[in-house]
């Protein structure tokens, strides 16, 4: 489950006396603050600070620890992201690390400065001697503490389950936290730092991780894979395999027993509504709807249409009368009289009784009267063509070349039209014969139609691999190529022979190319025009398309092969979403992520993992004038702490992986601790209410006096 932050403010500050101390576990996922002597802290949250700004007033307000959703919404979180003191388990930003200390001191119930208590506060193992002078210099300064002792998470861990008898003073403290994982080996209950081992991995890396392969993998649902979800999904589902390969193995199988291990999480989804029939009732309502609109419409159409024939009427008897008017009128007078009406001429009149007259039978639907024009004879139509140009005048002999050009493009045209119409009239002959054929024997017809089809797949295929890459095999190219002359069709071909033969005569004595007619024909030959090859589909391609029509028609099951030349793939159909469009399912994902903490280098940290940094940690102690069997003796009291440490199936990896670095026959035995994630803030409060802490802590006299260089050399002793 996730951990779950307490940040109400406390109102007994007042009533505890100043000789108890504060006891702050300063984590870089958490901060932990509370009295010496108590079984829990008081106050737990995140150890983060975020600084967004308020989208009406802009003004800028400081958020310590989990922020609420509904509060948040009002502020501009785009500029400004949470932010840790943190970096890599080493308090460096001071700044942010005043505003978690102000945001604590405040929830635990103090007014004001000083802070009239002694602090204990917790430390990364071998942490550098310049953030703890900082840290010194700012609960000094800032906050007016009396008195100040440092000590390490992990070994106030070890110390309170060795005093709950879990573990022995001879052992190992292995400590994977929120960024980082320590390796300390405990001599006589004392902590031996100079043999620990640490990497740079931690439960921020595992969720990291698994926050990337999720939203590799579901990419459409990133904005719900936030890090407080994904902390949460890393806490409830993953867990550590004793074999690695062997499980990979069996999700890649995809076995039952994977299915089995395959949990899913179900986002919020609403079913698509199902649109039903209308009723009879709807139907027979929107069909009468219907009708009536249908009425209404041609009601107006009806009305327009006898509205314009009116018009037309009155306009017909208007012209008719004004040319009987125009009959009695003298001729001198009729000038005069047409420039009233807006006339020109009697003829303008007629025009328009003709027009007028058209228009009102096309109002009512009558069919015109079709003059038939009699035929004009090409020698009536084109009269300067048989005549010799000696006989012509100049204009007359420019009259006769585009008489000609006409006759030319007239004939052209009935050619090309009768040619269709011969094509039609074979098209349908053809039609009649393969439906007669059909009919009298169907299976028969439609097997030679498929074999039909096949022969013609394959002469067009052939073709256009030809086109492509050469004709044939014929120059049997000893390099496997093909060459620029295999690649060229038959047109492409006699193009090159006739710009070589050209090139090859021109260069021989004198250049006569021009001077016949015929020579100018050459260029005609040689344009790309003439590849009728390129022109678009063959005679086969044609046909292969009509064969392919056909077969569609008759048969069902008959599906065309793809183009080459296309993509050949289908536009994407619509789908409407279903349940399991909404599943996020965790599978490989469950144990991949968390082995990040045993093989570093899955994302690219060339560091050591928990199991072999024990054997790291082992060496270095040997090295240092330890008897071997102290460096034995400590693989029987293996203490794991941390929140990293919660996965279930962490001892059994651990045992097995420092079983096969260890000599045969070592004992080993890897112990969980009680509170593996309040067992360091419970054991630094058990240690604070001591006699024994009053002795370890340094004021602020004792910093001044003894500056940097005494801090550096300052370690706490655990055992009385």
């Amino acid at each position: 489950m996730p951990f779950i932050s307490r940040t109400e403010r406390q109102t007994d500050y007042n009533l505890i006396p100043p000789s108890c101390p504060i006891v702050i576990d300063n984590g870089a996922s958490y901060f932990r603050i509370g009295w010496a002597g108590e079984s829990e802290p008081r106050i737990v949250f995140r150890n983060i600070v975020q600084r967004p700004r308020h989208k009406i007033t802009g003004e800028t307000v400081t958020i310590v620890g989990d922020h609420d959703p509904a509060l948040l919404k009002y502020f501009d979180c785009t500029r400004s992201g949470p932010r840790s003191a943190f970096d890599n388990d080493v308090v460096f930003q001071f700044e942010i690390m005043e505003y978690i200390l102000d945001f604590a001191f405040d929830r635990l119930g103090a007014d004001e400065a000083p802070i009239n208590h002694p602090i204990l506060i917790t430390e990364c193992a071998c942490n550098p001697v310049h953030s703890r002078s900082k840290m010194a210099e700012l609960l000094f300064e800032t906050y007016g503490v009396p008195s100040i002792a440092f000590g390490v998470d992990a070994a106030f861990s070890y110390k309170y389950n060795q005093k709950l008898g879990i573990c022995d003073r001879d052992g190992l403290a292995i400590c994977s936290g929120f960024t980082t994982s320590h390796v300390i080996p405990f001599i006589n209950g004392e902590p031996v730092y100079e043999a620990c081992c640490r990497t740079n991995v931690g439960g921020y890396h595992v969720t990291d991780y698994l926050k990337q392969l999720l939203s590799l993998k579901y990419p459409h649902h990133m904005q719900r894979l936030t890090w407080e979800k994904v902390e949460d999904l890393k806490m409830e589902h993953c867990y550590i395999t004793l074999d690695y390969a062997s499980e990979v193995r069996l999700f890649q199988k995809g076995a039952k027993e994977a299915e089995e291990k395959t949990r899913c999480w179900q986002l919020p989804w609403t079913p698509t509504p199902v649109e039903e029939p209308p009723s009879e009732e709807e139907l027979a309502r929107k069909a009468a709807l219907k009708e009536r609109q249908g009425q209404r419409l041609r009601e107006m159409a009806e009305a327009k249409r006898s509205s314009k024939i009116n018009e037309l009427e009155n306009e017909l008897k208007g012209l008719e009368f004004l040319i009987q008017q125009l009959r009695q009128v003298n001729g001198n007078d009729i000038p005069s009289f047409l420039a009233e009406t807006g006339y020109v001429s009697k003829q303008e009149i007629e025009s328009a009784i003709v027009k007028v007259t058209q228009s009102l039978r096309k109002a009512k639907g009558e069919q015109e009267e079709v003059e038939e024009k009699p035929e004009i004879s090409n020698s009536e139509k084109y009269t300067l063509i048989d005549i010799p140009d000696n006989m012509l005048t100049p204009d007359q002999v420019k009259e006769k070349k585009r008489q000609l050009f006409l006759k030319t493009t007239s004939e052209g045209r009935q050619k090309a039209k009768q040619k269709r119409f011969e094509e039609e009239l074979e098209r349908e002959r053809r039609n009649k014969e393969d439906e007669q054929r059909r009919l009298e024997n169907p299976e028969l017809y439609m097997e030679q139609l498929r074999v039909k089809y096949k022969e013609l797949s394959e002469k067009v295929e052939q073709r256009k691999r030809q086109k492509t890459n050469g004709n044939g095999n014929e120059n049997n190219n000893v390099s496997g190529g093909v060459g620029r002359g295999e690649r060229l069709n038959a047109a492409q071909k006699e193009r090159m022979r006739l710009l070589t033969t050209a090139a090859f005569d021109r260069g021989k004595g004198e250049d006569t190319f021009g001077i016949k007619d015929e020579d100018w024909q050459l260029y005609k030959k040689m344009s790309k025009d003439n590849d009728d090859e390129d022109e678009g589909p063959n005679e086969d391609e044609t046909e292969l398309a009509r064969v392919s029509s056909k077969l569609r028609e008759i048969d069902p099951t008959f599906f065309p092969k793809p183009d080459a030349s296309s993509s050949g793939t289908e536009p994407p159909r619509f789908r409407p979403l279903t349940k399991e469009d909404f599943q996020i399912l965790i599978g490989v994902e469950r144990f991949r992520c968390p082995e990040i903490l045993f093989n570093p280098n899955l994302i690219g940290i060339e560091q050591a993992g928990l199991d072999e940094m024990v054997g790291v940690s082992i060496q270095r102690l040997q090295s240092r004038s330890q008897r071997l069997e102290e460096g034995n003796g400590l693989t029987n009291s293996i203490l794991i702490t941390g929140g990293s440490c919660l996965y279930p199936g962490m001892s059994e990896r651990l045992e097995a992986g420092i079983r096969m670095i260890r000599p045969c026959g070592t004992a080993i035995r890897v112990l969980r601790a009680s509170d593996a994630v309040l067992d360091a803030w419970i054991g630094a409060a058990s240690f604070a209410s001591t006699m024994h802490f009053q002795r370890q802590v340094f004021n602020k006299n004792d910093y001044y006096e003894k500056g940097e260089d005494w801090l550096r050399r300052y370690q706490l002793k655990y055992t009385f």
